[in-house]
């Protein structure tokens, strides 16, 4: 699906989404953008290149003793990487967020590097994101950017497990023990149970957008390439904050909310507001 050039708060040159993207999004909880984040290659590059020099508190190895390759993922360090804070505040991207939710304001909720060396077997497990969150609402958007070409390492995601009655049990990605206990349902095995499976060949700059709620995974990589990946996570006008039976993932200790409130602003700066 392409970006169309429209007028979004008196701000020449945003790029609108189409409306039939947005419907699929809607259905489907994903769609692909192509190359909304083209003018930021470079230099999420080079912020991933220091995030991973200088890991932050949440930084994490999803490889255990005598796996091959490496699976580095960090989040949460949009504060201290000027890049990753540039591209979330970038009005074509915020604006895409905007018109995917239907939400009149976007607020950054955090970024994510995930790095897949080459010859990393190790998969992301199937999961959904919102379960580990203590926010929820509908209105929710991740975009998902690789920073170098990905054939069969690209995102892969449910289509319309967003609309799911329940959510999917999250569970911690090397042991697989359960993060929390509570009514969940199973991780499913989406190949074996026949669901559809949405997943594109992507550029680096390309943009896979999905909802907080949408089930998603990965192979490994076993290219000869890095399969370096960027992610910002947006919510809209409904989100609210969500009391989980234990620690969220991001954990934001301190944050001070009580169940129901708005996200603070200062924390999670909103990034657009249409007029």
């Amino acid at each position: 699906m392409g970006l169309q050039v429209g007028q979004v708060s008196g701000m020449d040159r945003i790029p609108t989404v189409p409306a039939q993207t947005a419907a699929d999004f809607a259905r489907d909880g994903a769609v692909v953008l192509r190359a909304l984040f083209t003018d930021h290659v470079e230099a999420l590059r080079d912020g991933i290149a220091r995030n991973m020099a200088v890991p932050g508190p949440h930084a994490a190895e999803n490889t255990v003793a005598g796996e091959a390759g490496r699976f580095f993922d960090d989040y949460v360090n949009w504060s201290r990487i000027p890049e990753f804070e540039a591209a979330a505040r970038d009005a074509s991207v915020a604006g895409a967020a905007a018109a995917l939710m239907g939400a009149d304001t976007v607020q950054l909720f955090h970024d994510h590097v995930l790095v897949k060396e080459p010859g990393t077997a190790r998969p992301t497990p199937w999961h959904q994101d919102g379960p580990y969150y203590f926010v929820g609402g509908r209105q929710t958007v991740s975009f998902w950017v690789p920073l170098d070409p990905v054939r069969d390492a690209t995102l892969r995601l449910v289509a319309g497990s967003h609309l799911w009655e329940k959510p999917v049990l999250p569970t911690r990605w090397l042991s697989e023990q359960a993060f929390f206990t509570g009514d969940y349902l199973p991780v499913p095995d989406p190949d074996a149970e026949g669901m559809r499976v949405l997943e594109w060949e992507m550029e680096p700059g390309d943009a896979v957008a999905f909802s907080f709620d949408t089930v998603h995974g990965a192979r490994g990589n076993t290219a000869t390439g890095r399969r370096r990946a960027f992610s910002l996570r947006y919510v809209g006008d409904d989100a609210r904050y969500v009391e989980r039976p234990g620690p969220t993932s991001p954990p934001f200790p301190g944050h001070g909310h009580a169940p129901g409130d708005r996200l603070r602003e200062d924390w999670f700066p909103i990034v657009w507001r249409t007029t």
